[in-house]
């Protein structure tokens, strides 16, 4: 027989395997997602997730919860920085509004006009008894 005949000659089929009843893919992904979970907690609970080969594949997302980690540590302390300097800038604002009304009411006491006569008593000068009256000018 030549290589072309033993090419084309008849080769029997092998045996087909009996068909097994096909599991819908959502329950292959359920289990697969269980093993998963079981496997990963195992390993936790083990520690061999701290091997070398383990840890190498997870250096990146080590290092993301790293980083993320450190941000949110630098974003409570500069919260707390600011929480402190706005208590500090109500404290100052709360000082100037006393100072402020204080100082109005003292302004307000020694500009009335009793207060007025009373400094200027001994300088000369005295207040008016006549009321004050109008000038009319015809052009």
């Amino acid at each position: 027989m030549t290589n072309k005949q033993a090419k084309n000659s008849f080769r029997p089929k092998p045996a087909e395997k009996p068909l097994k009843k096909k599991r819908s893919f959502r329950a292959f992904r359920v289990l697969n997602q269980k093993a998963k979970v079981g496997s990963s907690l195992h390993s936790i609970v083990d520690g061999t997730f701290l091997t070398r080969q383990n840890l190498l594949t997870q250096v990146r997302f080590l290092l993301f919860i790293t980083f993320i980690g450190v941000l949110y540590i630098a974003n409570a302390y500069n919260a707390e920085k600011t929480i402190i300097e706005i208590s500090r800038t109500k404290r100052q604002l709360e000082e100037l509004r006393f100072e402020y009304i204080s100082t109005k009411s003292k302004l307000m006491f020694h500009s009335k006009q009793s207060e007025v006569a009373y400094k200027l008593k001994n300088s000369g000068v005295k207040e008016s008894v006549t009321p004050p009256s109008v000038i009319k000018v015809k052009e």
